[in-house]
C-alpha cells in the first residue's frame, strides 16, 4: 500500500497531512506563509519531532519568499522568522536543529537573496531525504534486536506519520516484518492527544501488521501476564547523558519494563540527541491547554473549574534505558561518550 506522506511541497506551498483528523479522514492542510507552518505544528496537526523539524524547515522557506530587502536585511528577517517557529512546541529539539541547518546554510552561501531562497528550499528538502534514510536505516538496525516470533509494545505514534516516513521506533517494527519477522505490536491509546489509538493503529492496519489496541493502564498487566517481548519508543529529545524526553506515559512504561525484565529501547535518529543539554532535569516539558483532559470532542466530562495539570511529555532516567537506536548503530550505557563521538564525527552541535 502507498505510503500516506507527512507533508510535500508543490508550487511554493506546503502541504501538511492533518493528523487531528485521522483516522476518519485524510485531508491536507495547505500552508502559504510561515504562520500557518507555525500553527500546524502549535496544533498538532502535525506531531512527531523529526515531521515537526520537517515543517518548521518549510515553514522557514514560507518566509523567505515573503521577505524583501538587501542580504543583510533578509538574513535578519529570516532570523526573526526562525524564533517564532521556535517557539511553537520547546520540547522537540529537531525543531531547532533543523532550523538551525537551514540558517548556518543561509549564512554561508553567497549570493543574494533570490539565491538563498533556492539554498533554503534545497536544504529543507535535503532535511526531508536524510530523515527518511536514516529512519530506514535505523530500522536495520534496530530489528536485530526483535526475536522472532516478537511481541513489541510501543507508545504514542512513533511511525512514518511522526518523520518525513517509515518512522523510527515503528520503522524497527516495520524492519523486523521485511526481515520476515513474525510481529505482533500492542499499541496504548495514548492519552490525552490518544496518538496510539488514532495514528499507530491505523498506519500499522494499512500495511496489514498485526496491532491490538489497548488503554494506558493496562501495560503492567500485559507485562504480568508474559506477553511483552520488548518495549521500542521514539523520542522528542535525548539528553547527552542518554535520558529521553518522549509522550507523556513513556516513563511509567519504562519502570514497569525495568520491573519485569523486559528490555526498553528508543529509536530516535541524531538530530534527537541533543548533547547541549546535560540531563533530562534541564529538558522543558511542554504544557498543554486544560481542555484536552476537561473535554471530549469539545464536550466537557469532567467538573467546570477543576484544577488540572497536563505536561505533554516526561522524561525516562538512561538507567531505564536498554539501548538507544539510532542510524548511526545501537548505544547502550553508558552513553554520553558514545553520543558525543558519533555526533562529533557525523556533524556539528
Amino acid at each position: 500500500m502507498k505510503a500516506v506522506e507527512t507533508m510535500y511541497w508543490e508550487n511554493g506551498r506546503l502541504y501538511v497531512l492533518d493528523q487531528t483528523r485521522l483516522p476518519a479522514e485524510t485531508v491536507y492542510v495547505v500552508c502559504r506563509s510561515c504562520r500557518d507552518a507555525a500553527d500546524v505544528i502549535r496544533t498538532m496537526k502535525v506531531r512527531g519531532a523529526p515531521a515537526i523539524g520537517g515543517v518548521a524547515a518549510f515553514g522557514l522557506v514560507l518566509a523567505a519568499q515573503e521577505l524583501r530587502g538587501d542580504r543583510e536585511a533578509f538574513v535578519a528577517q529570516l532570523r526573526e522568522a526562525a524564533g517564532e517557529l521556535l517557539n511553537t512546541r520547546p520540547t522537540a529539539v529537531n525543531l531547532r536543529w533543523a532550523l538551525e541547518r537551514l540558517l548556518a546554510r543561509v549564512e554561508a552561501e553567497p549570493g543574494d537573496p533570490a539565491r538563498l531562497r533556492e539554498v533554503l528550499l534545497a536544504e529543507a528538502e535535503a532535511v526531508l531525504r536524510d530523515d527518511l534514510a536514516a529512519n530506514r536505516r535505523m530500522g536495520t538496525y534496530g530489528q536485530e534486536l526483535v526475536p522472532d516470533p516478537a511481541r513489541i509494545l510501543t507508545h504514542c505514534n512513533a511511525g512514518a506519520l511522526a518523520t518525513a516516513g517509515y518512522g523510527t521506533a515503528l520503522g524497527v517494527v516495520r524492519a523486523a516484518r521485511e526481515a520476515g519477522k513474525r510481529v505482533r505490536v500492542y499499541a496504548t491509546e495514548t492519552r490525552p492527544f490518544m496518538q496510539g489509538a488514532r495514528l499507530t493503529t491505523w498506519e500499522l492496519m494499512r500495511e496489514g501488521i498485526e496491532v491490538v489496541l489497548l488503554a494506558d493502564n493496562m501495560a503492567g498487566y500485559l507485562m504480568a501476564r508474559k506477553k511483552v517481548d520488548l518495549v521500542i519508543v521514539g523520542a522528542d529529545r535525548v539528553a547527552a547523558n542518554g535520558d529521553v524526553a518522549n509522550k507523556i506515559g513513556t516513563y511509567s512504561l519504562a519502570v514497569l519494563a525495568h520491573a519485569h525484565g523486559i528490555p526498553f529501547y528508543v529509536a530516535a535518529p541524531l538530530s534527537t540527541i541533543d548533547l547541549r543539554t546535560a540531563s533530562g532535569q534541564d529538558i522543558p516539558i511542554e504544557e498543554r491547554d486544560p481542555k484536552e483532559l476537561t473535554h471530549f470532542r469539545g464536550q466537557p466530562v469532567a467538573p467546570e473549574g477543576v484544577q488540572v495539570w497536563n505536561p505533554a511529555f516526561d522524561v525516562t532516567p538512561h538507567n531505564l534505558v536498554t539501548a538507544l537506536i539510532t542510524e548511526a548503530g545501537i548505544f547502550r550505557a553508558p552513553f554520553e561518550d558514545a553520543l558525543r563521538r558519533v555526533i562529533g564525527n557525523g556533524r556539528e552541535e
